[in-house]
């Protein structure tokens, strides 16, 4: 098989055969019937077994290894199919497959039912004396997780009634918008012909380098949206209703709970972030108000917050640059890291080459049964490219490093997922500053995406967290209108971008368009990359002022994620403290240089 794999000119094509040598085949099969009698097993008895106790905790102990087992072997099958229906978007049989998994899936949330009633309530020592298990060893977090959860669950009937509903019920609400968001079009002047342009052509477009352009794209999308903000309503108050009425037949007292306890972290760490984001709010503010006076704006509007720089520049690089300059800048920083990029495109782990059918995106995927990663992109041959290769390159170091940890302790949370991954943007970034072969307004585009989302998140998110922390609130009192979300979100916007933003540069239906209100899976999908991107800029200053010493320090952080929380992590093994705002305006006070780098890059470009 990787005889036959041939590195082109723009790109590997990955080897899947560790997975499994046959889409589908005898042994695929095999292990699927395996997976599904194993678990049906599991739920028949966790259902018949009584609460843990000393007489029931030597069974327990079983089922937990079991699942944990099974889990690995789940995610296996689960990835490889992954794999494939992405770089095949168009295989019909690749998206059936994922359809057949999710629901093998489901059918261990049933036994996770089980396994919250036997911990719910458990005795402090008997508690104590079951985690202290030889067979359990670094299992501790993970138990002490679930016995937390286990507070606030309702009779097992009852969860296991909210789970079959959720099928045909919560989670439709996010199905119906993903319906109708994506059969959404909206008609655009394109060469002085009107077309019908498909929604998710959109914000590609309102990013364009040419304004106009841009605009002429927000506005005509949000004419589509509006024609289905009814829809979008119905569907957000449905889902953010349904939470907060689980919520309280649950026991859970507010609706950030259990968005922090998925997080891994606790409010005070959350309000300290958020305290210094808002004293500290100008350096983001200054990234916007220093592009928009080289634009002659009087601000960035909303839509255009990710448009990049109208420079002419347009170095394109071929696949085998771009992989040297990554190659080459985790060498001379990281050298295991090096090392380890360097072997797994000779096992050819990268899929990257440029061909139709693929789905757009890049990802990073893995196998705890292998405990091999794979690395998911499309490399078209610019500098952002190169920069995502690097990023993801950066998640696959992540998951390689724990690789030797039982299974339930390499679970880590979004906030600590991105920490790796943008570590590595930045050593690939410092490398690129410091290459004289590469031209200046290719070094400013660079810096002008960094600092852009740099901006992004701590501007954009924080208004998608604070909208819907506001939007719960209401939701509380009562079903919430459509101009209601309208005013919630532009009022959230002016307040967060300040006077970046021009008047008028709002945009009122973004409640509408952003997916991610949407996820039924987990509510408030926005704050985590906030504190990931703060947690990994910490890490990258540290290691610019310790040099190599510090690569100890940091590969402990990593190996910590998966069981421990974010203030673990950080007084642990940065001796720091998440819950104080100085902690987080540290990082964020480190962008002033940057920024006052990208003025003068910006200046030398305006005058040349």
């Amino acid at each position: 098989m990787a005889e036959a794999i041939a590195q082109k000119n723009q790109g590997l094509v990955w080897d899947l055969s560790s997975y499994f040598t046959e889409f589908n085949g005898p042994q695929m099969l095999a292990f699927k019937d395996t997976l599904r009698t194993e678990i049906a097993q599991l739920q028949q008895e966790a259902a018949g077994l009584a609460v843990l106790s000393s007489s029931t905790a030597d069974a327990w102990a079983g089922l937990l290894t079991r699942s944990e087992d099974w889990s690995v072997r789940f995610y296996h099958v689960s990835s490889y199919v992954g794999c494939l229906s992405a770089a095949d978007a168009k295989n019909s049989a690749y998206t059936s497959e994922q359809a057949v998994l999710s629901l093998i899936g489901a059918e261990s949330a049933k036994f996770g039912v089980d396994v919250l009633r036997a911990f719910k309530g458990v005795d402090e020592a008997v508690f104590a004396a079951f985690c202290a298990r030889p067979e359990l060893e670094g299992m501790q977090y993970y138990l002490e997780r679930i016995r937390e959860q286990a507070r606030f669950r309702m009779e097992p009937d009852l969860e296991k009634l909210a789970a079959d509903l959720s099928v045909d019920g919560f989670a439709t609400w996010g199905r119906l918008y993903d319906t109708v968001s994506g059969k959404l079009e909206f008609e655009l002047e394109v060469d002085g012909e009107k077309k019908m342009v498909p929604i998710s052509q959109w914000r590609s477009m309102m990013s364009d380098v040419d304004r106009n352009k841009g605009r002429a794209a927000f506005e005509a999308g949000n004419v589509a949206w509006e024609g289905v903000t009814d829809i979008c309503a119905a569907c957000l108050n449905a889902i953010s209703g349904t939470r907060l009425t689980l919520n309280k037949r649950r026991g859970i007292e507010h609706f950030l709970d259990p968005a922090l306890f998925q997080a891994k972290m606790s409010k005070a760490s959350l309000d300290a972030m958020y305290k210094a984001i808002h004293d500290n709010i100008d350096v983001a503010r200054d990234i916007f108000r220093t592009k928009a006076a080289f634009l002659g704006q009087p601000g960035i509007s909303w839509f255009e917050r990710a448009a990049p720089l109208p420079l002419e520049d347009e170095s394109t690089y071929t696949w085998q640059q771009g992989s040297d300059m990554v190659s080459e800048a985790f060498s001379k920083v990281y050298p295991q890291l090096g090392e380890y990029y360097d072997s797994f495109i000779a096992q050819h782990w990268m899929e990257s080459e440029v061909r139709p059918g693929k789905r757009p995106g890049a990802f990073c995927t893995g196998s705890p049964y292998t405990r091999e990663q794979r690395v998911y992109m499309t490399f078209n041959g610019s500098l952002g490219d190169v920069t995502t290769l690097a990023h993801e390159m950066g998640h696959a170091w992540h998951g390689h490093l724990l690789k030797e940890l039982r299974p339930v302790a390499r679970q880590y949370p979004m906030t600590l997922a991105e920490t790796a991954s943008i570590f590595a943007e930045h050593i690939l970034a410092d490398g690129i500053y410091a290459d004289e072969s590469i031209s200046t307004d290719s070094k400013l585009q660079m810096l002008d995406a960094d600092l852009n989302g740099a901006a992004t998140l701590l501007l954009d998110i924080t208004t998608r967290y604070e909208f819907e922390k506001a939007m719960h609130e209401e939701r509380e009192q009562g079903t919430i209108s459509v101009d209601r979300f309208k005013e919630l979100m532009v009022e959230t916007q002016k307040r967060v971008m300040g006077d970046a933003m021009p008047e008028g540069g709002e945009d009122p239906l973004f409640w509408a368009s952003k997916l991610h209100f949407y996820i039924t899976g987990v509510s408030f999908y926005n704050y985590p990359y906030t504190v990931g991107f703060l947690l990994a800029r910490n890490l990258a200053n540290r290691l610019h002022k310790e040099g190599s010493s510090f690569l100890p320090k940091y590969e402990a952080f990593l190996m910590m994620t998966g069981s421990a929380d974010v203030e673990t992590c950080v007084r642990e093994c940065l001796a720091d403290d998440a819950t104080k705002p100085e902690f987080w305006a540290e990082s964020i006070n480190s962008l002033r240089p940057e920024v006052e780098k990208y003025r003068e890059l910006l200046a030398a470009a305006k005058k040349a």
